[in-house]
């Protein structure tokens, strides 16, 4: 009999759910379903009550639906707590996943099957390789949102919004799309004046859909936060937030053309890349047309060489196109996969879909270069500089084993014939790095890890020679150069050294009236420690406590007294009042020492 896996790392809460359900991964190896650290499981059942809600009610039909798709694969016993009692009522006894589905394809095809915003929230988490398994991250790349398309008279009325009649301001327009994805679909036409365009037409009512399904991932997202305190680390509702700014910009396809327009501003110095022309009088917010490009996969080294170019050449173009993108514009296209780049006939490289982009400021862009400069060099104190600068602050007890790590790391993956780091390998690790000591960083870095990792392995497959240190190295070096010498560079040193001046000047001035505050006693020190404050709330958690035990402790013998005072005999009526007044004493006061007890045993801090 084959062992199972082993379930590692995961919310505790959420691993005694999984363990009584019917729940089984299968596969070989292990199953990291998130890294977590350390903590304690919370106590309180009240995290997992819920009783209704606007969000709910409003899209309790979406809820069903959802944890129908969860409960087919297998994930059912992970709702409790999350999706609302109503939405999964009928539902927990259709789970029948097919336990022979590795783990982790099963995540992706549940994805799949949930629709748009589902898909490319996992293809944007497929970037966030600090907070999730590589292996998960390696799944999620294989997403797929191709959908079968929309009848073209469905899709009629979003282009004549934008541009009339099609018949007036087309020559011809081919009602059969040439792709179809879950956000748009793609048509080939030819404008009145003879140019070849692709129109990327917004399918109806996909917006509608998307909004509803983000207001329902923020839901969940503030529930699994309180229902697993432990996974707040990785911050959910803050990725939900991001991944929604992200979404709604590619929605938006005049940001889409606008991004194709920098790109081409950026790149004009290279000929042989192409980026497609935007027609702004036949494009909107639903609508793109572009230049429309013909050419192979970036990945069909077959049709590359049929098409009589060299891949070693497309490899260089490549790299050198991006490195320009990413480290001397800081604006870079952030979604590299083989669908998106494509090689003319003459040898040329297109990028399309502009939807997803990196920004990377200035002094990020160096930090980048003295990160991956470290990595060539194998020097650790410069790697973690790098991610100082980048916003990546290690714990000082932490620090050296991160340092040997590192080290381990480069060691590991050196290529001693070369006698060169493996840079695609080392990159590849560094999420792994990351959430190993529960580090999240910003998603522009893991987006430029995400392009050199692509870069590499693309580069390698039409370049089997491909050495990214020694043919990056010295561009990167150049950029570099460069941007030291460039007229803003040295501005921008000239007003640091102003302000750097100033402030020296200051300094007497700043000392003179600090220490004046000092000698008339207007200066006051704040004191805060987390043991003081403790001790504080424990005092007046057991003043409480001691109040209502007083309280308690008076209605019981103000009842007794009561009863006992009664020193002549009494009417009827009188003795009836009496009893019923005793009775309510008696009763408030069992209400009372009810009431904390509950706060000791059960609600105690």
């Amino acid at each position: 009999m084959t062992a199972g896996p082993e379930i590692q790392c995961v919310s505790p809460i959420l691993y005694r759910r999984l363990q009584r359900s019917s729940f089984s991964p299968s596969g070989t190896g292990n199953i990291y379903l998130i890294a977590l650290p350390s903590q304690s499981i919370c106590s309180s059942s009240a995290a997992g009550l819920w009783i209704g809600g606007r969000t709910m009610i409003r899209h309790l039909g979406r809820y069903r639906e959802i944890t129908g798709v969860m409960v087919k694969y297998g994930f059912g016993a992970a709702l409790e707590g999350i999706i609302p009692p109503l939405a999964r009522l009928g539902l927990w006894k259709r789970e029948r996943a097919d336990r022979v589905v590795p783990f982790y394809r099963r995540v992706r095809l549940a994805m799949e099957e949930l629709g748009p915003t589902f898909i490319k929230f996992g293809q944007i988490l497929s970037t966030r390789r600090e907070l999730i398994p590589q292996p998960l991250a390696e799944e999620l790349t294989h997403l797929t949102d191709e959908v079968a398309p929309l009848p073209f008279e469905t899709v009629r009325p979003v282009i004549e919004e934008c541009c009339g009649p099609i018949e007036e301001g087309f020559a011809s327009f081919d009602e059969t799309p040439v792709a179809a994805a879950s956000l748009a679909q793609v048509h080939h036409a030819v404008l009145k004046d003879g140019t070849e365009v692709a129109v990327k037409v917004q399918r109806p009512g996909i917006k509608k859909v998307i909004e509803e399904d983000l207001k329902i991932l923020a839901s969940l997202a503030r529930r699994i936060e309180r229902r697993y305190p432990d996974l707040a680390l990785y911050n959910p509702v803050g990725l939900v937030q991001e991944f929604s700014v992200q979404i709604r910009r590619e929605l938006d396809f005049v940001q889409e053309g606008k991004h194709a327009e920098v790109l081409a501003h950026n790149l004009e110095d290279f000929p042989r890349v192409v980026i497609p022309k935007i027609f702004w009088d036949y494009s909107g917010p639903r609508l793109l047309t572009m230049t429309y490009i013909e050419g192979v996969r970036i990945d069909d080294l077959e049709g590359i060489r049929a098409a009589g170019v060299r891949p070693e050449e497309v490899a260089d173009l490549l790299l050198t196109s991006y490195l320009k993108q990413v480290f001397e514009d800081g604006f870079f296209h952030a979604d590299p996969h083989t669908g998106n780049l494509l090689v003319t006939r003459n040898g040329a490289l297109a990028f399309i879909d502009f939807g997803t982009v990196g920004v990377l400021r200035p002094e990020r862009r160096d930090a980048f270069i003295r990160l991956m400069s470290g990595v060539v060099d194998e020097d650790v104190e410069r790697i973690v500089g790098a991610y100082h600068d980048l916003g990546i602050i290690l714990a000082d007890e932490d620090l050296d084993t991160f340092k040997d790590e590192i080290y381990t790391t480069l060691r590991q993956f050196r290529t001693y014939e070369l006698g060169q780091v493996d840079f695609g390998e080392v990159m590849g690790q560094i999420p792994d790095t990351l959430r190993r000591y529960h580090l999240t960083v910003p998603l522009t870095m893991m987006q430029v890890v995400k392009v050199l990792i692509f870069l590499t392995a693309i580069c390698r497959d039409l370049d089997p020679g491909f050495n990214f240190p020694i043919q990056a190295g010295p561009r990167i070096a150049e950029i570099r150069r460069r941007k030291l010498l460039s007229p803003e560079h040295l501005a921008g040193v000239s007003r640091a050294a102003e302000r750097w001046l100033s402030d020296l000047l200051e300094l007497p001035q700043t000392t003179n009236t600090t220490l004046k505050k000092v000698a008339a006693g207007s200066v006051k020190f704040y004191i805060e420690s987390p043991d003081m404050l403790a001790l504080g709330a424990s005092i007046r958690y057991a003043a409480r406590l001691l109040l209502i035990g007083m309280v308690a402790a008076g209605f019981m013998m103000g009842s007794s007294l009561v009863m006992l005072s009664t020193e002549r005999p009494v009417s009827a009526g009188l003795c009836s009042v009496v009893s019923s007044v005793t009775f309510l004493g008696y009763l408030a006061a069992v209400v009372v020492g009810v009431v904390a007890v509950y706060m000791v045993l059960v609600r105690r801090e």
